[in-house]
Order: C-alpha cells, then structure tokens, then sequence
C-alpha cells in the first residue's frame, strides 16, 4: 500500500526500489566529496599557516580571489586543478600532493601509475599527526640541516 492507502502494483514497487537505491548512492557521494573538500580545506588552510600568509596574501600570489581562497579553506568549493596548482605553487607544496588532498589523483593511482615520491617538507607538511607548530619546528630543523650540508 502507498500513503494514498491504494494497493502498489509489482512494477510501481519495481521503480521505486531503485529510485531510492540511487537516491542513497547519491547521498552517499555526496557525503564522500564534502568530506574530501573538509579535508582539502583544512590542509590549504594548515599550509597557509605554515608559510606565514594571510589568506590576503595567498590570494595575491595565486590570482584567486580572498573570498573564494576563503570557501575553499571551508570546504565550501571544489577548486578546479588550475587553482589547486595555483594555490600549490604559492605554498611551496608540490602539485601532487595537493591533488591527493583533494582526491583527484586516486582514479590515476588504482589505474596502476606510480605515486611519485613527497618530498621530506611535503612528507612534514601532510602528517596529520602534527600540530603546525610542531611541523614548523621540524621543517627550520630540516632545512638548518639541508643548509648546512650544502
């Protein structure tokens, strides 16, 4: 029976599974991109930290505007590649580390190309398992050490 209180035919049944199969799926997707855009934002956010800048700043260096750069860092947007490289650039952050903060690069991975290797600061720079002052400390200790034995 529906809501009206009449009998639901076999194929009425039929569409409606599928429909609300799909409509999950989509859910589902949806919940998954919110999620990577959260985890995007949160680690532009954390390099712009790092690198000194005011969101000001970066918007100057990447030629994206101070309120979009700001809706990114929230999760709010999903940046297109040219800014993603553009924001990339501006924090000293490799390219692809970027992409695979905000899960372009997965469909490359599972198609069997090789992740190129992160550089030690790009390695410090994505360990969630740091505070951003303890990534500081650990990249001026690193660098002091790079400087030193050049």
């Amino acid at each position: 029976m529906d809501t009206d209180g009449e009998v639901e035919s076999p194929l009425e049944r039929a569409t409606r599974r599928p429909r609300a199969i799909k409509d999950r799926v989509m859910k589902d997707q949806s919940q998954s991109l919110q999620a990577h855009l959260e985890t995007l934002g949160n680690f532009i956010h954390s390099q712009r930290k790092l690198a000194n800048l005011s969101l000001r700043e970066l918007a100057e260096r990447t030629n994206v505007s101070n309120p979009y750069l700001s809706q990114i860092e929230r999760g709010l947007h999903e940046p297109s590649v040219r800014v993603l490289r553009s924001i990339a650039r501006a924090l000293n952050v490799s390219a692809e580390t970027l992409l695979a903060q905000a899960g372009i690069l997965e469909g490359e991975e599972a198609g069997g190309a090789e992740r190129p290797q992160p550089s030690t600061e790009d390695a410090i720079r994505a360990d969630r398992f740091l505070s951003d002052s303890q990534k500081e400390a650990l990249l001026t200790v690193y660098r002091s050490y790079r400087a030193a034995s050049a």
